[in-house]
């Protein structure tokens, strides 16, 4: 599904420049939720950003279902980030003056796909706003506002979704139920799900963490006697 080799991303130039991504290879298989994590500048969402082709890498090469994304032209990559991927960020990003609805169909209805809004009614049902699907953003809380936004990163059925602490903003018992949600959509579709998040607890819902410190993957054996320490 994603296949990362060599990947670097470096900011700057000369003395100034800074290394987020210093040469990170791993591999994602189709209906795996991986989590990334490590501590505050480690390089997760430099990282999560060159996946989502939100950001080039500096060198390396990046495979999404086998096809080579570095080679793409910049309207292929947007066309193909448009058809094959969702995202779903820390800042919910509804419009204030659409309706939950409204929002979740916007992204179909800008690419003129078919049936759009009867599938944004599937979707809030599915992430258990089917009541709530005509009130507007400010009218729901930040628990619903996140999973109106998941609703509508799923609109174009994406092969990848990627989360960017996507739980940051919200109360203890929100940020749960969000989780609860991506796992409960990738155990009942397969969605594969590529989440950055810096919550120790949120380990559970994942099937692979991979650890970041100075933007390279660090070994197993080392995470192990990290954790162990603790």
């Amino acid at each position: 599904m994603i296949k990362a080799i060599n990947l670097h991303k470096i900011y700057g130039q000369g003395t100034a420049s800074v290394h987020a991504v210093n040469g990170i290879n791993f591999e994602v298989k189709s209906g795996e939720f991986v989590a990334i994590m490590g501590r505050s500048g480690s390089g997760k969402s430099t990282l999560l950003h060159m996946l989502g082709l939100l950001d080039k890498p500096t060198s390396g090469e990046l495979f999404i279902e086998g096809k080579n994304v570095g080679k793409l032209s910049t309207e292929e990559c947007s066309a193909f980030r448009l058809d094959q991927l969702g995202y779903v960020f820390q800042e919910f990003s509804l419009v204030s003056e659409m309706t939950i609805l409204e929002n979740v169909y916007l992204p179909a209805l800008c690419l003129n796909k078919k049936d759009y809004k009867q599938r944004a009614i599937e979707l809030l049902e599915t992430v258990g706003l089917g009541k709530r699907m005509k009130h507007y953003p400010n009218a729901v809380s930040g628990g619903e506002q996140q999973r109106a936004a998941i609703a509508r990163s799923l609109i174009n059925n994406p092969r990848i979704l990627f989360a960017d602490e996507p739980t940051a903003s919200l109360d203890v018992t929100s940020a749960k139920v969000v989780l609860e949600l991506f796992r409960h959509l990738n155990k009942t579709t397969g969605q594969t799900i590529v989440m950055v998040t810096h919550e120790p607890e949120d380990r559970k819902f994942v099937d692979r963490v991979l650890w970041l410190k100075d933007g390279l993957i660090m070994p197993e054996n080392e995470v192990a006697a990290a954790n162990a320490g603790k």
